[in-house]
Formats: C-alpha cells, structure tokens, sequence
C-alpha cells in the first residue's frame, strides 16, 4: 500500500481536550485531519472548546462533544454524530483513562467499579462503535500503560483495567482484519501530565525517571508521532501492543 497521508481524514479523539489527547486532536489537524474532540466532565469543556479553536485557526475543522464513554449509548452517540456531520470516519484514538494508586487492601467496591468501567469498559464500547462506523482500512488505536510489563504495588486497578483492553485489541485486530481495519494499543511508560504525580510521591516519581532513558519521564509529545505512524504508515502493525517507554520496562 502507498505511504498514507491524514489529509481529509476524519478522526475520533476520545478524551481529546487536553493532555495526551489535546495533542493528538492539534497534531492530527496539522496534518490536515478533521478531529471530533471528545470531552468527559464540563470542567474539560474549556480545553476542549480552546483545542477546537486552535485547529481552527489553522484552517482545519473540528468540534468539540461531551459524553460519559462509560455508558455504551454515549459511545454510540459520539461515532453517529461525527458520522453525521463529517460523512464518514477514518481513525477512532481513544486516551481515556483513570489513574489510582492505592493498595488492594484499602481499595473499595466504588473505586474498582470506576477504574473498570474507565479503563475496561469504556475502551471495549469505543473499539465496538469505532468498528461499526469506520470506513474499511480505518485504524483503531487505545491508550493503555507500560505497567501492564510491570511487576509493582499500587496499582492494581490501574494496571489491571487496562489488561483486558490487550486482549479486546487482538480479538477486534482479527475480527475486524477483513475490512483493513488494523487495531493496536500504545503502552506509554509514566508521563508528565498531572494525572501522574498525583499517585506519586517526590521519592517514586525519582524513582520512575531513573528508569528510563535520560532520566526522564514520558512526554506527550513521545508518543504522538507513535500514534500518528499507526494511524498512517504503520497501518500493517495490527494486534499489538506497543511498549512507548525509553526503556523504563518490556517483556
């Protein structure tokens, strides 16, 4: 297949307001993408709206919808809208997460019950309604983490919740092949965003970046390019989970 161009694609961007996802939703746009910008809470809404208008004005299109993607109509609704309004949809990037870290003792029903439906069932929806509503040779990429290669305390729902989105990946990886659609995840190691040090403390977050390479933690913008190659190029890598660390674990 000839080297693929983003150019008039359309893109679903779950969590894509700001962070990890606001970047992929502007990136996408420089390369000439129409970007649906998912947005979780009316709090995220500011960043959301600044994010559209940031693609705006570089003379792309995009718009910004709210939904809980822990409720399978919201999924639903998320993919028939961006249907409707742009015709079709070409790549679904879903970034949504939670991060807990907290031990399994003092963990309690509603904090397992969340990180599940975050991590797990939202990721499982949004893979089911991207498959139904993308275009044949579409691509379907989900954030997960590096700590799925990790042997450490704390987080077990974290961790734990995005296990099963490996499997829901190879499973949609091959039944959804036929169409030329590829499926893969992205295992980021720890990040510099806020949701990170917020589990940490001074010590680990030392800790983490003594582990990889540089010393440094994972930005943002290591993992954007990754995601746009799978997206383009990397079309052929399907099934897989993609360990985006600078060394800090494998397997």
């Amino acid at each position: 297949m000839a080297a693929q161009s983003l150019q008039g694609k359309v893109v679903v961007v779950g969590a894509g307001a700001k962070n990890l996802g606001g970047l992929i939703s502007r990136e996408f746009a420089k390369g000439g993408a129409k970007i649906v910008v998912h947005y979780n809470s009316s709090s995220t809404k500011p960043d959301a709206e600044s994010t559209v208008k940031a693609i705006q004005s570089m003379g792309g299109e995009a718009y910004a919808t709210q939904g809980d993607l822990t409720k399978p109509a919201h999924v639903a609704a998320l993919f028939e809208e961006a249907k409707k309004r742009f015709g079709g949809i070409d790549i679904a990037v879903n970034t949504v997460g939670k991060v807990l870290r907290k031990p399994i003792v003092d963990t309690t029903e509603e904090e397992f019950d969340s990180m599940f439906a975050i991590n797990a069932k939202a990721a499982y929806f949004f893979i089911k309604e991207a498959s139904k509503h993308l275009n044949n040779n579409g691509k379907i990429i989900t954030v997960v983490t590096s700590l799925l290669a990790a042997f450490t305390d704390g987080y077990s729902t974290y961790a734990g919740a995005k296990a099963p989105v490996e499997h829901f990946t190879r499973s949609a990886a091959k039944e959804f092949g036929p169409r030329g659609i590829s499926v893969t995840a992205v295992g980021p190691g720890p990040m510099d965003t806020p949701f990170f040090y917020g589990q940490e403390t001074p010590e680990r977050v030392a800790f983490h970046k003594s582990q990889a390479l540089n010393g440094e933690l994972t930005k943002i913008e290591d993992i954007v390019p990754i995601v746009k190659f799978l997206a383009t190029d990397g079309w052929w890598i399907t099934g897989q989970t993609i360990f985006a660390n600078g060394g800090y674990t494998t397997r």
